[in-house]
């Protein structure tokens, strides 16, 4: 196996490959990327076994076809240290990789092609094409609401509903819920719902950097696969029913309350300042056309901030996990920052003014 290619081509799937592969693995050809080379292409591989990238790369200079693994963090940091523009001469000599480059000269290990994992993917249900960016701007919305290593398993990931021409992506801690709801733009033809894994989602974010390319976007009831440019990636999907957050709508609300979403995200970085660091709880006291935030802690420091707003209900005292809350309102694309409690204070939904795309939605918290 015998090529030439340059430094910038490599480098950026390279890492994008490195990412998903976990530092401490139980095989040690798992912390490898596989390199197969054949018919004027290089396709680099990395996978954790849960989650797979593959990478295609034209290359010209061909001289010999073969496959092999080799440490892709130890590829990626002899890569990105080059300097720009430099080619890389890529050579097998016995069980070794030699890598020349200008003045350079490293030798890898390596461990055979054959013994690397196959990631098991069954035939592929359903498939639909969705702009990238618009793909991105949904997993920014709803991301940060996942919960991390929660007993409830389905919540340590991203719930995707298609309904026809109707793409929804939910997340959920227990403790606040985000709902992210858009068109497709083509009629599907199908409903289907499956959760994607936390660290899944994660990459995918990181991964689609060009807002105009499109995505071939494909998944059965166990992996979904994408194809995005030159990359293909691909994971397993939770095995479980997402919960019906749906009753959640069924409720009645008091008066929408409407304040300056920075006015709103300034006063409320401020204040809590002070708030428990453990709880983070901030109370809103709400009359007429104004909101008192505060909060105390357990040193006895106290801290408090005025907001006018706009509201027509009767008076309300309501307590909320600030970090939650500053969460939602940064999430915001409007000036303005609706929030609409529920009748028996139990919720309330933050979003925008007219036609939002993006709901937040907070449980209270006792003070």
């Amino acid at each position: 196996m015998k090529f030439i290619i340059s430094k910038d081509q490599i480098l950026m799937p390279l890492q994008q490959i490195v990412s998903v592969i976990e530092k401490r693995q139980t095989m040690p050809i798992l912390s490898n990327v596989l390199l197969r080379f054949d018919e004027q292409q290089l396709v680099m591989t990395g996978t954790d076994t849960e989650i797979q990238i593959v990478a295609k790369l034209q290359v010209e200079s061909i001289k010999e076809p073969g496959e092999i693994t080799v440490s892709a963090r130890k590829f990626l940091d002899i890569c990105r240290l080059l300097p720009a523009g430099a080619e890389i001469s890529f050579d097998i000599q016995d069980d070794k990789v030699k890598l020349v480059s200008g003045r350079s000269r490293f030798s890898l290990s390596t461990l055979p092609a054959e013994h690397y994992p196959d990631f098991a993917e069954a035939e592929y249900e359903y498939h639909f094409l969705l702009n990238a960016g618009k793909f991105k701007r949904a997993l920014d919305k709803t991301v940060f609401c996942m919960a991390n290593q929660d007993v409830r398993y389905y919540l340590n990931g991203l719930f995707l509903n298609v309904s026809n021409s109707r793409l929804k992506l939910v997340a959920s801690d227990g403790h606040r819920l985000s709902i992210y709801e858009d068109d497709i733009g083509l009629q599907t033809g199908y409903e289907a719902r499956i959760i994607i894994p936390r660290k899944a989602t994660q990459e995918l974010s990181r991964l689609l950097d060009d807002a105009d390319a499109e995505l071939n976007i494909q998944f059965s009831s166990n992996n979904i696969r994408i194809c995005y440019k030159d990359v293909v990636f691909s994971s397993k999907l939770i095995d479980a029913k997402f919960p019906d957050f749906s009753k959640v709508f069924d409720q009645q609300f008091l008066s929408p309350l409407l304040v300056q979403k920075q006015h709103l995200k300034d006063a409320l970085t401020r204040v809590a300042i002070l708030s428990n660091e453990k709880f983070r709880g901030v109370t809103f006291d709400i009359a007429g056309d104004v909101l008192k935030m505060s909060t105390h802690n357990p040193e006895h420091d106290e801290a408090e901030e005025e907001l006018l707003i706009q509201y027509q209900g009767q008076p309300l005292s309501i307590s909320f996990n600030a970090q939650y809350l500053l969460d939602a309102v940064s999430n915001l694309d409007s000036e303005l920052a609706v929030l609409s409690i529920s009748a028996n204070v139990s919720s309330c939904f933050i979003e925008e003014p007219e036609q939002p795309l993006f709901k937040f939605i907070v449980m209270p918290m006792r003070m």
